[in-house]
């Protein structure tokens, strides 16, 4: 027997998300059909994450257990042959028994973009969240530092959601801002401001100068950027509503601390649309 790493990239709007479901289509209900037709026999494939209904992958990683002997390469491009394309394997490596994409994880991150303009754009509505109305973006970014740490995530955690702990520690949480992006530049773009620097020369510039800091609405796009050892159920995504109403004055950036402190779901913000939500990567040792 022999455990493989996927990593995957996929295009979530029209999925019900990653786990199999009792209707509908999921990833992961895709991945173990495909690697079904090589073992002659049912596959569990075990994912990172559960992302959820319209929630994108640049790198989720999942994990299995399969007896066919095929080499990663060729598996790589037959398994691809069989999936949709807008669910792509972009890596199969051998690894040692035991790994489990979920457990053995060290860290994930996510990003969340904000079309922040008057007008949206019909080409990224399906992996931004439009906001029209100006943001208060040192606003957010103060509110965003607050959440680094270990906290307990309760307050942003969804009703019904049942977990051990709801403390997690988050390693990163920062809103970067560019010039919009022309459609297939969208996911890359906020860590990528001009084209041919490298990520952290982008990045250093984006701290350092930040230069649509007071541009225009229609200038922008805003990326949540957030990386710790583990999320609850719609916890980015209730963390980004939350700041999305300091960014509209609705609230003040040491808000987070209170909420943090014995809050419930109801007490912060909305939970953000999940089109604008996307699965980074996972760290591993």
């Amino acid at each position: 027997m022999r455990t493989l790493k996927l990593t995957i990239a996929y295009d979530g709007t029209r999925f019900v998300g990653w786990q199999r479901q009792a209707e509908g289509t999921s990833i992961q209900g895709l991945l173990e059909e495909a690697l079904a037709r090589f073992e002659g026999a049912p596959v569990t494939v075990h994912g990172a994450g559960r992302t959820d209904a319209g929630v994108h992958a640049l790198g989720q990683v999942a994990s299995t257990v399969v007896a066919c002997h095929h080499d990663v390469t060729t598996l790589l491009r037959a398994l691809n042959a069989q999936l949709p394309e807008d669910v792509r394997l972009v890596r199969i490596e051998e690894v040692p028994p035991g790994f489990h994409a979920r457990f053995s994880a060290r860290s994930k991150s996510y990003r969340y973009v904000i079309r922040n303009a008057a007008t949206g754009d019909p080409f990224d509505r399906g992996y931004t969240w439009h906001v029209p109305e100006p943001l208060d973006l040192a606003a957010m970014r103060q509110a965003a530092r607050a959440l680094i740490g270990t906290h307990d995530f309760a307050v942003f955690q969804s009703t019904g959601s049942s977990v051990g702990s709801t403390v997690r520690t988050i390693f990163r949480s920062e809103l970067l801002v560019a010039p919009p992006a022309n459609g297939l530049d969208l996911w890359d773009q906020p860590l990528s401001i001009r084209r041919g620097m490298t990520q952290g020369q982008a990045k250093q510039q984006v701290r350092d100068k930040d230069p649509t800091e007071s541009a225009p609405p229609e200038a922008r796009l805003i990326a949540y950027e957030v990386a710790g050892d583990g999320f609850l159920r719609h916890m980015v995504r209730a963390i980004v509503g939350t700041l999305m109403e300091i960014g509209r004055g609705r609230r003040q950036p040491e808000d987070i601390g209170k909420l943090l402190v014995g809050g419930v779901r109801s007490d912060a913000g909305v939970t953000a649309p999940s089109h604008g939500l996307c699965l980074v990567g996972v760290v591993y040792d």
